[in-house]
């Protein structure tokens, strides 16, 4: 395929990511169109600009308007240590919850959020095998393992089940 410029380029990551079933990496959109991954991070930071609902997720990136829009959405505040994390994960995941997104509160830089879009088994060790090989850190390092959590559901009763089962872990922290 010749080299996409620009608002062709835009225009043509816009219908991929419309028509995507799945997330779509950086690569593969770069491989597509024919120009760098640095170049499409710019790109889809343009597009964001524009409204443009586009989410960069561990597995990749994904239209909004892709995603379910009857799902209820709850925050969670939890806290442990990063070697729970996976555990955590697992927990929501098999109560049939999605993880949206990872927020701390930052001292110098406030709240600070991560999309994190991770609703099985699979997308968990997918997520936490990309922290391990970058060897990144979880956001909730930051703040001694304390971080709330945007989570969604279809029903009120896998919201409800989710923090119970957090609850019994020891993770959840109430009022």
């Amino acid at each position: 395929m010749k080299k996409l410029l620009g608002e062709e380029r835009r225009l043509e990551l816009l219908a991929l990511l419309k028509n995507a079933a799945q997330p779509l990496t950086g690569t593969d959109l770069a491989k597509h169109t024919n120009v760098s991954r640095q170049v499409i991070v710019n790109d889809m930071n343009l597009l964001k600009a524009r409204n443009e609902p586009i989410v960069a997720t561990s597995q990749g990136y994904i239209y909004m308007h892709n995603v379910q829009q009857t799902r209820i959405q709850r925050k969670i505040v939890c806290m442990h240590n990063a070697e729970e994390a996976k555990e955590e994960l697992f927990i929501l995941v098999d109560c049939g919850v999605m993880v949206e997104s990872v927020i701390v509160e930052h001292p110098v830089y406030g709240e600070i959020t991560a999309s994190i879009m991770v609703s099985n088994r699979l997308e968990v060790e997918h997520f936490v095998k990309r922290v391990h090989e970058t060897n990144a850190l979880y956001l909730s390092t930051l703040t001694d393992g304390t971080h709330l959590h945007v989570i969604s559901s279809t029903s009120e009763e896998s919201l409800n089940l989710a923090e119970e089962k957090l609850r019994q872990r020891g993770f959840l922290i109430e009022n």
